[in-house]
């Protein structure tokens, strides 16, 4: 399966090198603000519509009419891809997917998108527009195939990442008969049929403290000193902690369900509307459910499993999967539970993954033109 797929390595510049990449990110930021502030203007006083090919000819304006010449100092590339990129963002506001595009800041993550022909990469080597040497980059991992564009890109912690687009084959994994249902919850981050619990390893939690700390300092500090940059750095790299434990961990767990199951049944939850729910948004918040489930999609796709989704109402929790009886009374803080109709105990988690699992299949046979049933799908007669 042919797919494009981005690498992600650190890299260590040169002094000079540091020098050019603070000049292009500022450039690109530059760029992309101006623009910005042009569209909005010229549709809230003049009603007019600016497309990408408008902001083209202005950069180009720009940079030969003596209002911003020192855009010439870096590649010309970004620059246009920085339009490209606000162009996308307008077409996602009017389809409704994304807010209003907002002003970017200099205190926020700066990125540079170089296409094929502002780079030149060979023999392990990549070279950047405008750069005397290559890129030290730390290659954890190899890959194949050409790439087609790089993102150069500084976090808030003041790390240096570059990110490889290449389009690749990938070979989907050998044949499993293995069907697994998944329950999502906070307690446990994942809880599957079978009986596996991944715990929940809390990030947020476990790094709190010592972030309130760091956060306090950064406070206390006078804005626009050096000092308080230097605060605001080390709160950076807390969260930057917490963010690339978590990764590791998602990605960690759902390689794990990819390969050693054919059929993964998962809950549709509404994250969104999950967080509203002030006492338990920083908990949910750190389970990172939703990013769990796009990585399980894109998995899924690329090594051949099936990715089963059921729907958002189904009682998972509360029907109790050896007799179906559903317990309406059922609290969040019962971890386990007696069904009042069959007398079964019941762990809250393992029982709604069961349900997850069969709620599935059964959807799946449908799919294939059979109709089933939830109750004949776990051996229930439907007219019990």
């Amino acid at each position: 399966m042919q797919v494009k797929r981005a690498y992600r390595y650190r890299f260590y510049p040169t002094p000079e090198q540091e020098v050019n990449l603070a000049q292009t990110f500022g450039c690109v930021r530059y760029v992309y603000n101006e623009m910005l502030r042009l569209r909005t203007d010229a549709f809230y006083k003049h009603g007019e519509k600016i497309n990408y090919h408008d902001t083209s000819f202005l950069l180009t304006n720009m940079k030969h009419n003596g209002s911003a010449p020192w855009l010439n100092d870096v590649s010309c590339v970004p620059l246009q891809q920085g339009l490209r990129h606000l162009h996308t963002a307008f077409l996602n506001f009017w389809a409704g997917r994304t807010k209003y595009p907002k002003f970017k800041s200099k205190y926020d993550k700066q990125s540079a998108e170089y296409t094929a022909s502002a780079f030149r990469y060979k023999d392990g080597t990549l070279k950047l527009a405008k750069q005397k040497e290559p890129l030290d980059i730390r290659w954890s991992r190899s890959f194949t195939g050409k790439p087609s564009t790089v993102t150069v890109s500084k976090d808030k912690a003041g790390r240096y990442f570059v990110s490889i687009l290449v389009e690749e084959d990938i070979q989907p994994l050998p044949p499993n008969k293995n069907q697994v249902g998944v329950d999502m919850g906070i307690k446990d981050v994942v809880v599957t049929s079978d009986g596996f619990k991944s715990g929940a390893p809390k990030y947020i939690r476990k790094y709190e403290k010592k972030l309130a700390r760091a956060q306090r300092n950064l406070a206390r500090k006078k804005k626009g000193s050096k000092n308080r940059a230097k605060a605001r750095i080390k709160v950076a790299r807390i969260h930057a902690k917490i963010a690339d434990s978590r990764r590791d961990f998602n990605h960690k767990l759902t390689t794990k369900l990819i390969r050693e199951n054919g059929v993964i049944c998962i809950e549709t939850l509404a994250v969104k509307n999950m967080m509203r729910n002030h006492c338990l948004a920083k908990s949910i918040a750190d389970s990172s459910m939703g990013e769990i489930r796009r990585m399980l999609e894109y998995k899924a796709e690329w090594y051949g499993r099936e990715l089963i989704g059921i729907d958002r109402w189904f009682p998972s929790s509360k029907r109790c999967f050896e007799c179906g009886y559903i317990n309406s009374d059922l609290k969040l803080s019962d971890r386990r539970w007696t069904c009042p109709e069959c007398s079964a105990n019941l762990d809250r988690d393992i029982n709604a993954s069961r349900n997850i699992l069969a709620a599935g299949q059964a959807e799946r046979l449908n799919a294939f033109g059979d109709s089933v049933s939830l109750l004949s799908s776990i051996g229930i007669s439907s007219n019990r």
